[in-house]
């Protein structure tokens, strides 16, 4: 009989671990790798079991989960304005969708550690020059240099620092007050505030702040009800640098079980969720709630043994599957998967991603989405489900509180010729905070029809 050995967070060292880094000094890489084991953890064992609560939650249609965030972190973009931009949106687009379809909200972002992103091709071409892809802060600069593009192990501590300081942030907005239901009204930033979409907002904040007045007016005593002067916003990102996940697990004190203390919540992504792969033999070790990013070309056997692997004790909550299908492309792909799983017993968490299966190039060489893609996706998402019975989970959006130019269309009509305005992500384009708020409306209205 073989033996089974015991998972260890070196465990996927084993296995084929795709999209990793050429290191140029693997004893560089060593020296960071024992350093960051000896840092504090960034989450804790009991915030990821309440996050898995809530989401177990949501798998049983009595919540929704909104995850949205930035492509990828920027190393340069660590201020409390920047920060704080990000969190309004998200707060704004959780008012919109709780208001709307009377259900709660689980809110995680894609902050405090997504600075690693897997590409398609080893090289791109920068102004006629071949150089190696960039494959986020983490790992080596965006600038378009063969030195600035080599990968550097001592980015993995600034990542860690970097997400040291954002956490610090989140959870004083989101814990001191600044989240308090009472301050609905100051989420709406001025770009928005003057446009249908924040204007369409402001009438949902009055009515929010005229409920609360009615409860304070029959005496029911708001001052101590946590839910209203704070909020819950849980960290995850991409669980793909291997080199920086490793030794930041930590085995908890109360249960002895394994969790990945770099974000609440980890996700595996398309290009590396092979059941006999290193990260998804990293994800199946821990005991955090984790994702897996599902595509086109996912057939029903191969999804159900990913589900096998990553929730064997059929845990709700433990795992989120997240379609990324394309438009057009859901009402053909989704059922068989969905049925599939379904059959299989598994519980999880059915979420749309509808932005990385939407992304092109146009002529002048921008890659940008249009926002009627994105919105068809997610149509699609919800018809499917509901023809089958099943529920309409959530959805995953790439979102900023910047006033960006990155993706086409939205109630006010982002044109091609106008991306070179505000053209700012690192690599994926973005949902501007108006784009967002106006998606927010429409998956409101979708959540009351399911």
């Amino acid at each position: 009989m073989a033996v089974i050995e015991p998972w260890t967070p070196a465990s996927w060292r084993s296995l084929p671990a795709l999209q990793q880094p050429d290191w140029p000094d693997p004893t560089a890489v060593d020296a960071v790798r024992d350093r960051l084991g000896q840092l504090p953890p960034l989450v804790f064992a009991g915030e990821a079991r309440a996050l898995q609560r809530a989401l177990g939650e949501a798998v049983d249609g009595r919540a929704f989960l909104l995850q949205a965030g930035d492509c990828a972190e920027s190393f340069r973009d660590v201020s409390a304005v920047a920060i704080r931009e990000r969190l309004k949106v998200i707060l704004q687009m959780s008012a919109v969708l709780t208001y709307g379809a009377t259900l709660p909200v689980v809110k995680v972002g894609r902050i405090a550690g997504q600075f690693t992103k897997p590409r398609t091709a080893p090289t791109e071409v920068v102004d006629g020059v071949e150089l190696p892809t960039f494959r986020g802060h983490a790992i080596h600069s965006d600038e378009a240099t063969p030195a600035a593009r080599t990968p550097d192990p001592e980015r993995m501590l600034q990542a860690y620092y970097q997400a040291v300081s954002t956490l610090n942030l989140l959870r004083a907005f989101t814990k001191g007050g600044f989240a308090d239901l009472t301050q609905v009204h100051t989420w709406n930033q001025e770009f928005v505030t003057s446009s249908p979409e924040g204007r369409r907002y402001e009438v949902i904040a009055n009515e929010i702040g005229r409920a609360l007045r009615f409860m304070q007016a029959i005496g029911i005593d708001l001052g101590d009800e946590r839910s209203i002067h704070e909020v819950d916003i849980w960290t995850s990102h991409e669980a793909l640098l291997l080199d920086y996940e490793e030794p930041l697990v930590r085995r908890d004190s109360t249960t002895g079980d394994w969790y990945a203390c770099s974000a609440h919540f980890l996700w595996v992504g398309e290009r590396t969720r092979d059941p006999d792969g290193a990260h998804v033999e990293f994800l199946a070790g821990v005991e955090n709630p984790v994702g897996a990013k599902v595509g086109p070309e996912a057939t029903p056997d191969e999804l159900v043994a990913l589900c096998e692997r990553l929730n064997p004790r059929r845990l709700p909550g433990r795992l989120t599957l997240v379609t990324r299908l394309g438009a057009g492309r859901v009402r053909e792909v989704l059922p068989p998967l969905v049925d599939a799983v379904r059959e299989s017993g598994v519980p999880v968490l059915w979420v749309c991603d509808p932005m990385h299966a939407n992304t092109f190039v146009t002529p002048s060489g921008r890659k940008t989405r249009r926002f009627d893609d994105v919105l068809n996706e997610i149509e699609d998402f919800f018809a499917v489900h509901r023809a089958s019975g099943t529920w309409p989970g959530g959805v995953h959006l790439e979102v900023t509180g910047e006033d960006v130019t990155e993706c086409l269309g939205g109630a006010e009509d982002v044109r091609e010729d106008q991306l070179d305005n505000r053209y700012e992500t690192l690599c994926d384009p973005r949902l501007n905070a108006r784009q967002s708020l106006d998606l927010a409306f429409r998956v409101a209205e979708l959540m009351r029809a399911a």
